[in-house]
């Protein structure tokens, strides 16, 4: 299929052949027939990624902090390299678009292929979209009507937010696509409106919608003549600028204890003499409705109940396309343009440049057969010179930044497919790091014979039931962590290890174990006898509640997700896997929602060792994350962030620069790709990949049930 693509970094949009999506579950597969450009919105795209990188930086001042506090933890040249890799991912255009339901993900109920859908899906021949951002399409409402549904939704919400009755006045600034939608949606209403916009012809354009009136320069004076001095019962802003000059003239412009109404996206300085003295109340509406950036309502469709949240996004979406369909909402006058989906460039040329007016652009789509769906594109012939075909199924951006370009660099490995849910980050990959093909089934990885290893880097909640299909299917697998996110899981996997035969190799990205400071605090303790005691601190982070990684079910939670590096990091070090755990939280009236990511466990290791780990993300993120101590044999080792080793024994202290910050990840691809090509064993044994994973599971329990737990 064909997708428009916007390259933040170097500022050029594409059309790009990428593979057809999967439906995932939750979610509804649509071939779009048409689709939207939001030519305000996407034009500040396209100019913002048109900017030098100061010109970035200067937009964004908060990614600028992020990337200095980047700079202070891990070195110049890997912030460097991941900053120029996130701006390389390709960003996909559009939100507003309509077409034909292809299939329906598990749990979805209320779709059936052939239904008409109207979504906030991309500009893409077939989009995958969350239940809660489709609404159905009635007979009556054209594919090129029903595009214009999220935008409605949008202008819909700001109405709801301004609270206007019957027979009251309402004064929008900006007449753009929302603004336009705006009017016509408040004449519905039965909204006395005013407009203003710099551009004479939408003035006239919102008086054919409904308007009262509208023209240029319109100040509130003009909005006082027309209602008799009191001023407008509610001003919505459509505008989109980053000037303040529109919140300044909607304080001059409403009425005492009126509404202002921020709908599009403007400067918010506001002058404090007119609000103040008014006591008119300012609100910023987001996007289409309640439900907007909430993760549990739109990618894990839980519905807000409609007594307590009447009009979420979805029903907001539902309720343009009924005002529609009754004749009440028409917004055929607002289409200037019709483009071909292969000719979208030509369409944002012309928005970039101002060329000629345009206000509502159309781009097309051709009809798709659904048994005829391209999962896969080759892009080169596959490898012939004996290196091991490698298939990835995940590309995000640990994967990008780390793990694939560690691939490539590999002499006995070869990048043969990745494959992504979506098809974009996959493409990206393919494009950057020489991959034969690629795809959005992981079956077309999985069951490609040129493929004799798999390295998972999906979503955590995918990790188990790929690494087994894998390992059933005679493969090698390479999973990031964690290995598994419940008991049963990780039984799963046993039994498919168990297999007649000799199974494939199986390894799991604890890299920790493999940097070059643990290696060498390992080998200073290779002459101690006695057990040691391990002390590992992580200085996690804050990440908020609604994050995928604190959601047990997707993310497997912090400690499962996160402190099983830990886990295996004191495995390796104490020389023996831990046999039990306990695990202690913070809490009281004053602890945060979210407490198991701030809590110390204990290990005992089968050897005698004690391991105690500290997973704490109330610290501050500019302090370095990661600090390892240990003890035994009279002897002490210290490592400071994977920076630093110090040593002490028989009364002597030496402390050591280890360089660049390396936390093993090339080495650990190195070991896994050396046991695959000598037939030797993995490079971590089955019993502790088995024992650290079940720790970190067990752990968790123990905070809920405050009890130690043995590993059996």
């Amino acid at each position: 299929m064909q997708q428009v693509l916007q390259n933040i970094r170097n500022g050029k949009l594409r059309v790009a052949t990428v593979p057809d999506p999967v439906v995932r579950p939750g979610h509804v597969l649509v071939a779009n027939a048409r689709s939207l450009i939001s030519a305000g919105t996407e034009k500040m795209l396209m100019e913002l990624a048109r900017k030098s990188l100061i010109g970035k930086a200067r937009e964004r001042p908060d990614h600028v902090r992020r990337v200095l506090e980047k700079l202070k933890n891990e070195g110049f040249f890997s912030t460097v390299r991941q900053v120029l890799e996130k701006l390389d991912e390709p960003m996909s255009m559009g939100y507003s678009s309509a077409g034909v339901v292809l299939a329906c993900g598990a749990g979805v109920q209320e779709f059936r292929p052939g239904d008409r859908v109207a979504s906030n899906g991309p500009h893409a021949g077939i989009v995958c979209v969350p239940r809660h951002l489709c609404a159905r399409v009635p007979d009556a409402v054209p594919f090129d009507h029903a595009a214009f549904t999220v935008l409605g939704a949008i202008a819909l919400q700001g109405v709801r937010l301004s609270e206007l009755r019957l027979g009251e006045t309402a004064f929008v600034i900006g007449l753009g696509l929302v603004g336009q939608l705006t009017v016509a949606l408040l004449r519905a209403a039965g909204v006395r409106v005013l407009g203003t916009d710099p551009d004479a012809a939408r003035c006239d354009l919102a008086v054919r919608l409904g308007a009262a009136a509208a023209r240029p320069g319109m100040g509130a004076r003009d909005v006082a003549d027309f209602t008799g001095g009191l001023g407008a019962d509610a001003v919505l802003i459509a505008a989109s600028t980053k000037s303040d000059e529109p919140v300044e003239l909607a304080g001059e412009a409403v009425r005492r204890r009126g509404r202002v109404v921020a709908v599009g996206a403007v400067g918010l300085n506001l002058p404090r003499r007119p609000y103040y003295f008014k006591e008119a109340e300012f609100v910023v509406s987001c996007s289409y409705g309640p439900g907007r950036y909430d993760p549990k309502y739109e990618e894990g469709g839980q519905d807000y109940p409609a007594a307590w949240v009447r009009w979420t996004e979805q029903r907001n979406m539902q309720a343009v396309l009924d005002l529609m369909a009754a004749g009440r909402l028409d917004v055929a006058p607002l289409v200037t343009h019709r483009f071909g989906i292969e000719d979208a460039e030509k369409a944002y040329e012309m928005v970039a440049k101002g060329s000629e007016p345009c206000l509502g652009i159309l781009l097309s789509y051709p009809d798709v057969d659904p048994a005829k769906l391209v999962r896969r594109i080759e892009l080169s012939a596959p490898a012939a010179d004996g290196r091991i075909g490698i298939g990835c199924l995940g590309a995000g951006n640990f994967a990008r930044m780390v793990l694939l370009p560690a691939l490539k660099a590999h002499p006995k490995l070869h990048p043969a497919v990745v494959c992504s849910a979506g098809g974009v980050s996959a493409s990206q990959s393919a494009d950057k790091l020489g991959f034969s093909a690629v795809a959005t089934d992981e079956d077309a990885v999985i069951a490609d014979p040129a493929v004799r290893a798999v390295f998972v880097l999906t979503r955590h909640d995918q990790h188990a039931r790929q690494v087994a299909k894998a390992i059933r299917a005679g493969k090698h697998v390479f999973v990031e962590k964690p290995l598994a996110l419940t008991v049963e899981e990780l039984d799963d996997i046993e039994g498919a290890l168990a297999s007649p035969g000799r199974p494939p190799l199986l390894a799991v990205g604890f890299n920790r174990r493999f940097a070059p400071g643990a290696r060498q605090a390992k080998a200073f303790f290779a002459g101690v006898n006695a057990p040691l005691t391990v002390s590992i601190r992580f200085n996690a982070g804050d990440v908020p509640p609604g994050h995928w990684t604190q959601d047990e079910a997707a993310g497997g939670g912090r400690i499962v997700g996160e402190a099983c590096h830990a886990i295996d990091l004191a495995t390796f070090l104490a020389g023996a896997p831990p046999v039990r755990v306990t695990a202690e939280a913070v809490g009281g009236s004053s602890a945060p929602e979210i407490r198991d990511d701030q809590c110390f466990m204990i290990l005992r290791h089968a050897n005698g060792a004690i391991s105690s780990i500290g997973y704490l993300a109330g610290g501050d993120k500019a302090f370095p994350k990661e600090r390892v101590e240990i003890v035994g044999g009279g002897r002490i080792a210290v490592l400071e962030d994977w920076r630093e080793l110090t040593i002490c024994a028989g009364g002597k202290t030496r402390t050591a620069s280890l360089g660049a910050q390396d936390k093993g990840h090339r080495a650990e691809v190195d070991a896994f790709a050396k046991a695959i090509a000598s037939g030797g064993a993995a490079p971590i044994p089955w019993e502790e990949l088995r024992a650290v994973s079940l720790a970190a599971i067990l752990a968790v329990r123990s905070l809920r049930e405050g009890v130690p737990f043995e590993i059996a």
